[in-house]
C-alpha cells in the first residue's frame, strides 16, 4: 500500500455524494476513495459487479472501465515521447508524424490540438471531416485519440501498454490495472443499452482500445503518483518532468474563455470555464478526468487531495445531468476543508 489507511469522518459528506449518484444512475456497483495528506481519509464500496442475482460484490479488488478516463494513460505516452525525444514538439504538425490522405484537411493541425481537443476534426460515415479550424474551438471526439495512440506506436515503436508497464505500472507494483480481452471475476460489468452505440467492442492489450479497467485504489493511487509528481517512498519513482508535462495547462489561446482547458488530455482549472467539467470551487492548479461511466479521478495538489468515484453505469440515465453532478463532486470535496 502506498499510504497509510486512517478513515475519519471529514469528507462525509462526498460519500453521500457519491452515494446519490449511485442511486441516480443506472449501475449495480460503486465506489469512492479520497487520499488526504498521504493518508487514505475515505473508502467505500458499494452494490455488485453486475445485476446477477449471484454477482461478486464490489470491493478493494473490483475493476470498474473506466472508459475516457484511459485518456489520462495515453496522456502519459504522449508526454514520455516527448520527454525521450521521439516527439520533438507538440507545435509539430500531425502530418510531420503520420502519414494522411488529405494533407490539406490537416493543414496546421499540431499534436497540441490533438491533446487539448482543439483539433476540429471528427469522422462522418468513415470520412474524416473539418468541423472547426484547428485552434478555433473545442469538441470531445475519439479522432484524437486514435492518432495520438497511432503516434506514440510509431515514434517510439512501442505500445500505451508497454510504456505505461515498463515506467508506471511495474515500478509501482500495480496489478490491478489493464486492458483486458476477457471477463474474469474482478471486472465489474458495465451496465448498458444491449445496442448503446458508443460502447466498443474492439479487442486487444496494447493500450490503444476502449477496454482498460482499473481498481478504485489503483485509480486512487495513478492520482497520487500524479500529485506527488512521481516521487513516492522517499524514491523519485516515475519522471516528474513527464508527470508535470502532462498536467500542465496546454490549452492554445481560444478566444472563447468558457472553453474547458486541457493538459495531455486531462482537464485542467486554469481560469474559470462555463463548459468546464470541474467544480467552481475547485482551485486553479486541480486537474481532473472523467469517463462515460462517470468514473473520475480529482487532483487538487493546493490541498494535497486525490479523490476517486467509480461506476458501472455506461451513459446517462433521465434526469442525470453529468455535468453538473461531476461539478458538485469537486465542490463537495472542497466544502469539506
Amino acid at each position: 500500500m502506498f499510504v497509510e489507511r486512517k478513515l475519519n469522518g471529514q469528507f462525509n459528506s462526498v460519500v453521500s455524494q457519491v452515494k446519490n449518484t449511485y442511486d441516480m444512475v443506472d449501475g449495480s456497483g460503486a465506489a469512492m476513495i479520497i487520499i488526504h495528506k498521504d493518508k487514505i481519509v475515505s473508502e467505500e464500496y458499494w452494490g455488485k459487479h453486475s445485476k446477477a442475482p449471484n454477482a461478486r460484490t464490489v470491493q478493494e479488488d473490483s475493476q470498474f472501465h473506466v472508459a475516457s478516463v484511459r485518456k489520462s494513460y495515453i496522456g502519459f505516452a504522449v508526454a514520455y515521447a516527448v520527454y525521450n525525444g521521439s516527439i520533438d514538439s507538440i507545435d509539430d504538425e500531425v502530418t510531420k508524424y503520420l502519414s494522411v490522405t488529405d494533407a490539406e484537411l490537416f493543414d496546421k493541425t499540431t499534436i497540441r490540438h490533438l491533446l487539448t481537443h482543439t483539433h476540429g476534426l471528427n469522422t462522418q460515415e468513415g470520412s474524416i471531416i473539418r468541423e472547426f479550424a484547428p485552434g478555433k474551438g473545442w469538441a470531445y471526439r475519439d479522432i484524437n485519440i486514435e492518432m495520438l495512440t497511432q503516434m506514440v506506436k510509431s515514434t517510439t515503436g512501442r505500445t500505451i501498454a508497454e510504456i505505461l508497464k515498463e515506467k508506471v505500472f511495474n515500478p509501482l507494483g500495480f496489478k490491478e490495472t489493464g486492458w483486458y480481452d476477457e471477463v474474469n471475476e474482478k471486472l465489474v460489468q458495465v451496465i448498458k443499452e444491449q445496442n448503446d452505440k458508443f460502447w466498443s467492442t474492439s479487442k486487444g492489450t496494447a493500450g490503444d482500445q476502449k477496454n482498460m479497467y482499473v481498481s478504485t485504489r489503483e485509480l486512487a493511487y495513478w492520482g497520487y503518483v500524479h500529485l506527488k509528481q512521481g516521487f513516492i517512498a522517499g524514491e523519485q519513482k516515475v519522471s516528474n518532468e513527464i508527470l508535470k508535462l502532462a498536467t500542465s495547462l496546454q490549452s492554445p489561446f481560444l478566444l472563447n474563455k468558457d472553453l474547458p482547458q486541457n493538459g495531455f488530455l486531462w482537464f485542467v482549472k486554469n481560469l474559470p470555464a462555463k463548459k468546464t467539467e470541474i467544480g467552481e470551487l475547485v482551485p486553479k492548479g486541480s486537474y481532473q478526468i472523467l469517463g462515460y461511466t462517470s468514473v473520475a479521478v480529482l487532483v487538487i495538489p493546493k490541498h494535497d487531495i486525490v479523490a476517486v468515484r467509480m461506476f458501472n453505469s455506461f451513459g446517462s440515465t433521465p434526469g442525470y445531468d453529468y455535468l453538473s453532478d461531476i461539478r458538485a463532486f469537486g465542490d463537495t470535496v472542497m466544502g469539506c476543508l
